[in-house]
């Protein structure tokens, strides 16, 4: 006769574990501390733990873990104090992109909770849940034992709907406390039922779309990996040209005849241009933010009814963009059913769309880098050449190494890409690539960041190191912020300030640093794509860092310019106006209808 739940564990903290495994948590990415003793003691007995040096960076890597679509599931624990307020990045990142996070937090025992004021009794406490409320689906504080329904629905609360973190925090007293007696709960989540609804809002885009002539299909992170990888097939035959958002760049095949961009502030110039002389935009699980529209957002899809289809009420009611028919729906089953449609061939609109797409190179060919430097839209040129269809890419989340990437990758289906850019926050990439080569074992992590952003989690090399992760480590050398740089540069005539090692910022010896780690590390050229030492190192099964000296000048063309404006305002041009200009012939052959009414 099997025992009772409450006999099988000798704290709450045992329990709370179980209950994690039952709902398909596997790994635990972790920084120790005294304050989650119990919870920690627990979790080394039936998950694989992962310690990391900095809760940052821990939680970065369990949003990649999960968002990479692996089989197993990862969680964060920290520790109460210093341990909560070092997650708080981590978690906006995962908040503003609507992504999964769980973290368990310590906490102080319960009778040292302050009160009446005080700003701590406890040793490290501080209010955990004042400080993530506003960055969670769900924030609560354990004192005292939690029944297993109310942690059950407040887990999953972070994977329903629109996706975000959950911060639960156990005073030390509840950890250690004896387990609650047997409770049984359902651990599935609820399904949004493809039903009347779902079905009629399919019917009524497909009408949209059958006297549409220059039709868009815009696909945003909310559509599953799970869904386009099973439709491959439909995707490959639809004939309404299809475009991504960063968050769904990997989700159509850059080979497929009728896929056309990433529109985006730095987007690519083709994607941006038709989409602009589009005269209906099917927006699929997207919130079509400001990057995504632009700045100067009343110029979006100035030409085009747009259906906008996504999760969350209040991105569909937000006023920006200009949108003509609204669904507050979860988008896969509406994607699902659309591909069943039968569409028009839209042959005329296709073959232009093609024209423009070739017309328009994604490296400008006023891009510019000086002489001993490697190009950064030649260099991400070469990785879409080399990659395979296995290859995670992880394109930091901020800087040139983030927008050069999204602006060039010519991405292959099975391969996954996974940037964070709403906090767009440098310290990204690092924690990012090990969480993704943590889910997916033995896969191939590349890894692109600047030099600025890579220095502000460097010490995760050791987690690197010690797991032995085949994670290849690009770092764009030129010694300092770029952006930031640029912006000094345009807007401020040159007055440089801490953006630079001439301006006051430090940076390791980058071989050296990557030795210390006993981390195998090479400087690579303009000529790296055929050497055979890089691709020694960049197919085995090692961790390796490949230092590459980036031009301080670096031009990125295309891009969108804003200007300052009286008042110290700002303006931007419309995603179709990238700068530079093109001249007047070309122009006139790439925006055929962009002045139509």
């Amino acid at each position: 006769m099997t025992k009772p739940d409450v006999e099988q564990h000798q704290k709450h903290a045992d329990q709370v574990v179980s209950w994690l495994a039952e709902l398909g948590y596997t790994h635990c990415f972790f920084v120790a501390g005294g304050n989650i003793m119990h919870l920690l003691d627990g979790v080394r007995r039936k998950m694989l733990c992962i310690p990391f040096v900095h809760e940052v960076s821990a939680a970065i890597a369990v949003e990649y873990f999960n968002e990479s679509n692996g089989s197993k599931r990862a969680f964060a624990l920290v520790t109460a104090g210093p341990g909560v307020s070092n997650v708080i990045t981590a978690m906006s990142g995962a908040w503003l992109e609507s992504r999964e996070l769980l973290v368990i937090a310590g906490q102080v025992k319960s009778t040292d909770l302050a009160t009446n004021g005080i700003r701590q009794r406890g040793i490290q406490e501080i209010d955990g849940v004042g400080l993530t409320k506003a960055i969670s689906k769900e924030s609560i504080q354990v004192r005292t034992p939690i029944a297993k329904t109310k942690f059950f629905e407040s887990v999953l609360l972070g994977r329903q709907g629109r996706p975000g973190p959950v911060f639960i925090e156990f005073c030390l007293d509840a950890q250690g406390a004896a387990p609650l007696p047997s409770e049984k709960s359902d651990s599935s989540q609820s399904q949004i039922l493809v039903g009347d609804e779902v079905n009629q809002i399919v019917r009524l885009i497909a009408d949209k779309l059958r006297v549409a002539r220059r039709p868009v299909l815009l696909l945003g992170g909310g559509i599953a990996r799970s869904v386009t990888n099973s439709a491959q097939r439909e995707l490959q035959g639809l004939t309404v040209p299809i475009m991504t958002t960063w968050n769904a760049a990997d989700r159509v095949d850059s080979r497929n005849a009728n896929y056309f961009g990433r529109p985006n502030t730095w987007g690519q110039r083709s994607a941006n241009l038709l989409l602009a002389q589009a005269d209906v935009i099917i927006a699929l699980g997207t919130r079509l933010g400001l990057q995504q529209t632009g700045f100067n957002w009343q110029e979006f899809g100035k030409n085009a009814f747009i259906l906008h289809v996504d999760i969350d009420p209040a991105e569909l009611e937000k006023g920006h963009p200009t949108t003509h028919a609204r669904y507050c729906v979860d988008a896969n089953p509406v994607l699902t059913g659309l591909l069943k449609e039968d569409l028009p061939a839209y042959e005329e609109w296709t073959s232009y769309s093609r024209k423009v797409h070739n017309l328009l190179s994604l490296n400008d060919p006023m891009n510019s880098t000086s002489m001993g430097f490697v190009s950064t839209q030649r260099f991400f040129e070469q990785v879409s050449q080399i990659a395979t269809e296995q290859d995670i890419f992880i394109p930091c989340s901020s800087g040139g190494a983030n927008s050069v990437a999204m602006q060039m990758i010519s991405q292959k289906l099975g391969q996954i890409i996974i940037t964070n850019k709403g906090l767009a926050s440098m310290g990204y990439g690092l924690a990012g690539a090990i969480g993704a080569s943590l889910a997916h074992q033995g896969s191939r992590t590349m890894l692109f960041e600047g030099d600025g952003g890579f220095a502000q989690n460097l010490q995760e090399l050791a987690t690197v190191a010690v797991n032995n992760l085949p994670i290849k480590i690009f770092i764009f050398a030129n010694n300092g912020y770029g952006s930031i740089r640029m912006t000094q540069k345009n807007y401020f005539g040159g007055a440089y300030l801490g953006c630079d090692t001439e301006t006051g910022l430090g940076f390791p010896d980058w071989t050296t640093l990557f030795k210390s780690f006993g981390i195998d590390s090479m400087v690579i050229d303009a000529g790296w794509a055929d050497d055979e030492e890089v691709q020694q190192r960049l197919n085995n099964n090692q961790p390796c860092g490949f230092i590459v000296p980036t031009d301080p000048l670096q031009t990125y063309w295309p891009k969108i310019q804003s200007r300052v404006i009286a008042g110290g305002g700002m303006e931007s041009n419309p995603l179709y106006a990238m700068s530079p200009d093109l001249e007047s012939p070309l122009l006139s052959q790439v925006s055929e209808y962009l002045n139509n009414a």
